[in-house]
């Protein structure tokens, strides 16, 4: 069994005014003081981000504990620094930038400027084991078509300085400003695929290899693929889902790569539009299917998704979990559809926010 780990960022967040607060170094210390493993709460790019990171986990239902521990302990250091936290993937009020001290992020705030600036946005990365790098870049090629799909899934990003960008994940739209994020060519091999970050670092345009954004990329610290698509979910089941998803994709890419299966390439311009179509649509309109690259119903697609990860759920006994998850998301919506419903009942992006906390923290009603 695959052991998969998570990593999400959170949003501080005024309990009161639901403004961001750019107090992280101050959670942190809190964090430092109180928390059996203060390890896993980390600085983002900017002050008003909190990231936590799960431990390996084979088990689906000890990946949802976990996360429910790190997301509560850190509303709890959160409300000792005078804040809150939560999952909302870009800030609906209006917020300014106040980006933490220290060389690396100096560095990206000078040589990138406005778009590092701007890049107060929250995702959810996950880390599924691999064998070897060969293994890992077999997945990377294979998983690029469903990519897309995922993203449309936890899309929870409507609100940009307190606008309705008629997206649904309008984060994904603002990380695509650097320049090496995205999707990526069909790489054939783990020394071409070493070789193309060896030479985008080497344009000087990048720092170094953490600064390859690619929406799903080898990781340069554990045996995983890391991928990186999805906004942070507001429900930590639906995180649990696109968890469970990834690596049932990754298991089903890996048993065609043994298998000898060649990869299916829609090519770099098509995913790129599947991802735009994602983002802008959530579960809401049509999304490409990455089997046809040819649109249809978002329920059709993500059924399409499950079909194709079939038999590596089964195998993982995590398909009747999966299908009822997939379920409940399509009825109760992702966190783009459950933000605009809250401002609508509310009239009040303040109180809007101030709910997604409170669900981030106890979980939903």
């Amino acid at each position: 069994m695959r052991s998969v780990g998570v990593e999400e960022e959170l949003l501080l967040v005024d309990a009161s005014t639901g403004e961001p607060r750019a107090l992280s170094a101050a959670v942190l210390a809190f964090a430092s003081r109180g928390s059996s493993d203060a390890d896993v709460f980390e600085l983002e790019l900017h002050g008003s981000q909190l990231e936590f990171a799960t431990h390996p986990q084979t088990d689906m239902g000890e990946l949802s504990r976990e996360i429910l521990r790190w997301r509560a302990e850190a509303a709890d250091h959160a409300a000792n620094a005078g804040a809150a936290v939560a999952a909302l993937a870009t800030s609906p009020l209006t917020v300014g930038p106040f980006i933490n001290p220290g060389e690396r992020f100096d560095w990206l705030k000078e040589q990138f400027g406005l778009t590092a600036q701007e890049q107060i946005t929250c995702g959810c990365h996950v880390h599924v084991a691999v064998e070897s790098d060969d293994e890992g870049v077999a997945v990377l090629d294979r998983i690029r078509p469903w990519l897309s799909v995922l993203l449309a899934m936890s899309a929870n990003s409507p609100f940009w300085q307190s606008n309705d960008t008629r997206y649904s994940s309008y984060r994904s739209r603002v990380w695509g400003r650097w320049p090496s994020a995205g999707p990526v060519e069909v790489f054939g091999s783990a020394e071409r695929y070493h070789a193309l970050v060896d030479a985008m670092v080497g344009t000087g345009a990048l720092r170094d290899t953490g600064m390859i954004y690619f929406d799903a990329r080898l990781s340069a610290a554990w045996p995983t693929v890391e991928i990186r698509v999805a906004d942070v979910c507001l429900d930590a089941s639906t995180t649990v889902l696109i968890a469970t998803l990834v690596r049932a994709l990754v298991e089903t890419a890996a048993r065609d790569w043994r298998a000898g299966k060649p990869v299916v390439d829609p090519g770099v311009g098509l995913l790129r539009l599947a991802a735009w179509r994602a983002g802008r649509s959530g579960l809401d309109d049509e999304l490409i299917n990455p089997g046809t690259m040819k649109p249809e119903s978002a329920e059709s697609v993500v059924q399409a998704l499950l079909a194709h990860v079939r038999e590596a759920l089964d195998d993982s006994g995590d398909l009747i979990a999966a299908q009822d998850a997939v379920a409940h998301l399509f009825k109760t919506g992702n966190g783009a559809r459950v933000q605009r419903e809250l401002f609508e009942r509310t009239g009040s992006l303040r109180e809007m926010v101030a709910e997604c906390a409170r669900r981030t923290s106890a979980g939903p009603a």
